[in-house]
Order: structure tokens, then C-alpha cells, then sequence
């Protein structure tokens, strides 16, 4: 699928699809309902053959014309954001069928797939955006569960789900992804700059370091006491990785006493091979088992044959992303109860 599938019915549509760079759309829905805005959600909802996208994919469309998010690879968001400001008009749902043996003869997906589109006005979105902000700040698993005949939704946290009749589809929110970093180095700087851009939030420890964080980084913890009093306090849950950069044996052992019997998802120390063996003899006599150890990645980073800062902040990024905890399919498809 490319841009040139983006039907002639788009008016006013952007000459570069940088709505498509907006992966998390809480954002937006807040900044949307904070100033008045109407709403609808497009949800991709169903796939057949293949997508360019995840089954889940949303796209935010306002009532002025704004759009967040993606669904496809560019063919049809424009007929989508057309349909979605009807649907805000109106205050129907309305269920979108594009691709092979759709009866959409105009707006079809070069990539040989089909997939359904669901687009619900949201009543009442500063509610809605409210409820998927304290979700996120509690950092709860919630589901959206949308009725897709009557376009209703309501929320239901992880572990506490009902069976909902007729058919629904399950919109499932992940907390943010939180990466700590320990240290000071240039590495230390590119990797806390480069994180936000992929949807991380960034914590930073730098011991006995200056009051504020680097210029352009503003973490949501920062903390310069010394590391084996710092990294305590340190909230770490299972949308957390933890990667010490500290080139410091001592400060390392404190941080992955700390972080690898923790439920973080990933964990990394910056050092050179020859220093595997003597790391891992530390960490055995402290107590720390086989599994455990498994989730520690040493030296940090996949291979990309990264030589300067930038680089090696790029390959730790790009193993923070292939760890990173994903949706599992069963929750977002839809199903008959």
C-alpha cells in the first residue's frame, strides 16, 4: 500500500502523512479534549490476508479536521477521516470494508489484503481520554471493549474482564514502556534523547551528578544520590527495562542486584565481553540463579557494528524495542459471547 491509494473524497489532506508517526494516541485525545474538540475513533478490527498494520490499530479523527494515529499503509485513511466526520455529524457508527471483495470499488489495497474498519463517535471525550490517563498513570492494563452494532464502549481493567454479548472487540492499552538509565557518558545522553521518540519514558540515575538532567531530556525520575541508595527507590514493573551504562563493576553488581530479580522486562549493562565471565561469577555469588541471569543482556545492545554514541544508543533501542511486551492477539480480536 502506498499514498498514491488516498481517494480523490480526502479534502485537505496533509502532502506527508506525519499522523502516522503518532503510535500512542492518549495524547492527542486529551490535548483534543482539553480544548473542546469532537471526536471518532477508527479501529482496525479485522484483517484478512495481509495488513501493513496490527489488528488494533487506531486513528483519531476531529471534528476540525485533525487527524492522529494510522489504520493502513496510507490507502485509505483519507476515505476514513471522510467517513469519520460524518459519523461525528451524525453519531452513528458505521462499519468500513476496504480491500479484495469489498464493495468499495474506488478505494482498494494494493497489497491484495481486506480489512474492517469500525469508526465510533466518542460522546463524551474528555471522559474518555480522563479514564485512559488514569490507566495510564496507575500503570494498569485496560481494555476498550466496543460493541461493534451499537458503538458503545465501556473500560475494564486486566484480570477483570466480563463477557460481554453480541459482537465486541477488545481495544487493549499497555502502560508506556519506561526505560531507567544509569549513568553519565555520552551514551548516557543519545540514549535518554533517542527513547521518547520511540514511546519510551526515560528515567535517569547519574550519581553525585548536577541538578538538572541533559538539555532536551526531561525524564519523569531523576535522581543523582549514590547508586546503591538511588536505584531502591527506582519503580520498575514489567513495561520497565533497566540498563546500567555506569562503566563501574561496583555500581553495576548494586543495579542488577536490584533490577534482575525484578519484574523488568529487559535488563543491560555496558561493558566489554572479556568482563561477561567475572560479572556473571559476581552476580552468582550474590545470589542471583540461571533463570535470572537469562534476562541480561551483556554487552548492551544487538550488533549493528555501532562505533559512537548515537549508534550504540541506537542499537540498545533497537533491543529495547524486540523485548519490549506486546499485546497478545487473542485480546484484540473480536468475539461473539
Amino acid at each position: 500500500m502506498n499514498a498514491s491509494c488516498v481517494p480523490t473524497t480526502a479534502t485537505q489532506w496533509p502532502d506527508w502523512p506525519v499522523y502516522g508517526l503518532i503510535d500512542d494516541l492518549r495524547p492527542t485525545l486529551l490535548k483534543w479534549a482539553e480544548r473542546g474538540e469532537s471526536a471518532a475513533i477508527a479501529t482496525l478490527v479485522s484483517i484478512v490476508g495481509s495488513s501493513p498494520r496490527p489488528l488494533g490499530s487506531e486513528m483519531a479523527i476531529a471534528a476540525s479536521g485533525a487527524v492522529a494515529g494510522y489504520v493502513s499503509g496510507g490507502c485509505v485513511e483519507g476515505a476514513v477521516a471522510a467517513e469519520a466526520r460524518q459519523v461525528i455529524e451524525s453519531g452513528e457508527p458505521v462499519m468500513l470494508d476496504y480491500g479484495a471483495g469489498s464493495p468499495v470499488l474506488d478505494v482498494q489495497l494494493t497489497c491484495g489484503g481486506r480489512i474492517g474498519i469500525f469508526v465510533r463517535p466518542v460522546a463524551d471525550l474528555p471522559a474518555y481520554a480522563e479514564r485512559l490517563r488514569e490507566a495510564q498513570n496507575a500503570r494498569a492494563v485496560l481494555d476498550v471493549v466496543i460493541d461493534l452494532d451499537s458503538g458503545a464502549h465501556h473500560f475494564e481493567l486486566a484480570g477483570k474482564e466480563t463477557k460481554a454479548k453480541g459482537r465486541i472487540f477488545r481495544k487493549t492499552f499497555l502502560p508506556l514502556p519506561r526505560l531507567i538509565v544509569i549513568g553519565s557518558d555520552p551514551i548516557t545522553v543519545a540514549l535518554c534523547q533517542l527513547a521518547p521518540r520511540f514511546g519510551f519514558e526515560v528515567g535517569l540515575l547519574r550519581p553525585y551528578g548536577p541538578a538538572n538532567p541533559p538539555a532536551g531530556v526531561q525524564p519523569f525520575h531523576y535522581d543523582t544520590r549514590p547508586i546503591a541508595r538511588a536505584i531502591q527507590d527506582v519503580p520498575i514493573d514489567a513495561w520497565t527495562a533497566v540498563y546500567t551504562l555506569t562503566h563501574n563493576m561496583d555500581d553495576d553488581q548494586d543495579i542488577l542486584l536490584r533490577a534482575l530479580p525484578s519484574a523488568a522486562y529487559a535488563v543491560g549493562v555496558l561493558g566489554s565481553r572479556r568482563k561477561i565471565e567475572e560479572r556473571s561469577n559476581l552476580l552468582a555469588a550474590a545470589g542471583i540463579g540461571t533463570k535470572e541471569m537469562e534476562h541480561l543482556s551483556t554487552p548492551a545492545g544487538i550488533d549493528i557494528g555501532a562505533q559512537n554514541p548515537s549508534e550504540i544508543a541506537l542499537s540498545i533501542l533497537a533491543e529495547l524495542v524486540a523485548k519490549r511486551p506486546r499485546v497478545k492477539q487473542p485480546q484484540l480480536q473480536s468475539a461473539t459471547a
